[in-house]
């Protein structure tokens, strides 16, 4: 298996381990990752946001750690990219409006480059115009958006997640080892034990 170039967008207030982790799995498995915010250079830092699931009617919100873009969102140049990661939270949220952001998320899956998509990520999906006839998972709140944009919402557990195409979703972060594992087989990722 050949390493992949993987882009990862962000803005302030991604969910902290949304972006953490598939950051540092990506790279522990020897794959090329560039984390990106429109506005920002490689070197400057996104604040991030710990969403936790403690009872109330939706997630609380506590601040994250400070994360560390290692690309300039100006310097882009999509087509270099082998995949592309969106992690979720309320960065999704601005970035929809973006149209550079828009225009980059529109150009995997015009050339049918795998995609992970988790939680809010589906905002930034339906804001880019690319869920028309698409089976997307996201945050139980963003299923609107997702049905808005002409999606079908896949209403799955909360630790899991659903491939269709070149697309992986998933509601939250608990579900990351299964949209992990699932956009590494994507990516054609082989791990032996």
């Amino acid at each position: 298996m050949a390493a992949k170039k993987i882009l990862m967008i962000c803005g302030d207030y991604c969910e902290d381990y949304e972006t953490m982790v598939p950051f540092q799995t990506l790279l522990a498995v020897g794959h090329t990752v560039h984390a990106v915010c429109p506005g920002k250079k490689a070197g400057d830092h996104i604040k991030t946001a710990i969403h936790d699931f403690e009872g109330a009617q939706t997630y609380s919100e506590k601040p994250g750690h400070n994360f560390t873009l290692n690309a300039s969102f100006a310097d882009l140049q999509v087509a270099q990219y082998d995949a592309l990661v969106i992690p979720g939270g309320r960065g999704p949220e601005y970035l929809r409006n973006d149209p550079a952001v828009c225009a980059a998320v529109r150009h995997f899956f015009d050339t049918h480059k795998p995609v992970a998509a988790v939680c809010h990520g589906a905002q930034l999906l339906a804001g880019a115009g690319v869920l028309r006839g698409r089976t997307c998972s996201a945050y139980p709140a963003c299923r609107a958006e997702v049905e808005l944009a002409g999606g079908t919402y896949a209403d799955i557990p909360v630790d899991q997640a659903h491939t269709e195409g070149n697309l992986v979703s998933a509601p939250a972060w608990p579900a990351h080892p299964a949209w992990l594992a699932q956009f590494l087989a994507l990516l054609g990722t082989r791990i032996s034990h």
